[in-house]
């Protein structure tokens, strides 16, 4: 009996020793396809890439998720999805978020002084007066983005180019693969210039006229 116990144990010993030296060899394939479908693998893709039974993928990916924190949704009909997010899918979540509207003050109307009584509204206007003077209209060349001075590194990251084209980061973020985006960035492009997306560095470039 004893020897049979020793005998389990080692079993079990030597059959944890060979799955974690399968993972070591898994574990590059895992990581390129984190990077090539931004975060979202299902055992699926990986049993395809990797050429092993679904099971052993579905086994390797609930142990990664345990380890990372990573979300799983189920997708129906008994399918999964692992959702693991890296720091460059998160960068591109904040980018996308919407920037916050905020409200300018407004000037007091000669409407709203006229509602008050004559001596309090002249004193009223004495004091505001000097704050509701409109300053000059500024010219098209001191709103115009500078270009040379934005491409530091011959390239905007996307919130620098919704600032640029006077649209939210999320506009940007869902126009970005479009095939029409060059032409769209070029119609609101205070300059009229073309620009395009890099899947590679995710960035956008400037394109040349021909």
């Amino acid at each position: 009996m004893l020897a049979l116990v020793v005998l389990i144990i080692g079993f079990n010993i030597w059959q944890q020793y060979q799955w974690q030296q399968w993972c070591q060899r898994v574990n590059p394939v895992f990581h390129q396809l984190v990077r090539e479908n931004q975060g979202k693998i299902t055992p699926m893709d990986l049993a395809i890439r990797g050429s092993f039974p679904g099971p052993t993928a579905k086994r390797y990916l609930d142990g990664k998720a345990s380890e990372f924190g990573a979300s799983i949704v189920n997708a129906g009909s008994g399918s999964e999805v692992y959702y693991f997010i890296t720091a460059s899918i998160l960068g591109n979540i904040l980018d996308s978020s919407e920037p916050v509207k905020t409200l300018s003050a407004q000037p007091v109307t000669t409407a709203a002084r006229s509602l008050l009584a004559p001596p309090v509204a002249q004193a009223v206007s004495a004091e505001l007066e000097p704050e509701v003077e409109l300053a000059p209209p500024a010219t098209h060349t001191e709103v115009k983005p500078n270009l040379a001075k934005q491409l530091i590194f011959g390239s905007l990251i996307q919130s620098e180019l919704a600032k640029r084209l006077n649209v939210y980061s999320s506009t940007v973020y869902k126009r970005r693969n479009d095939p029409e985006f060059p032409e769209w960035t070029r119609s609101r492009d205070p300059d009229g210039i073309a620009w395009s997306f890099s899947e590679k560095t995710k960035e956008f470039f400037p394109l040349e006229e021909s």
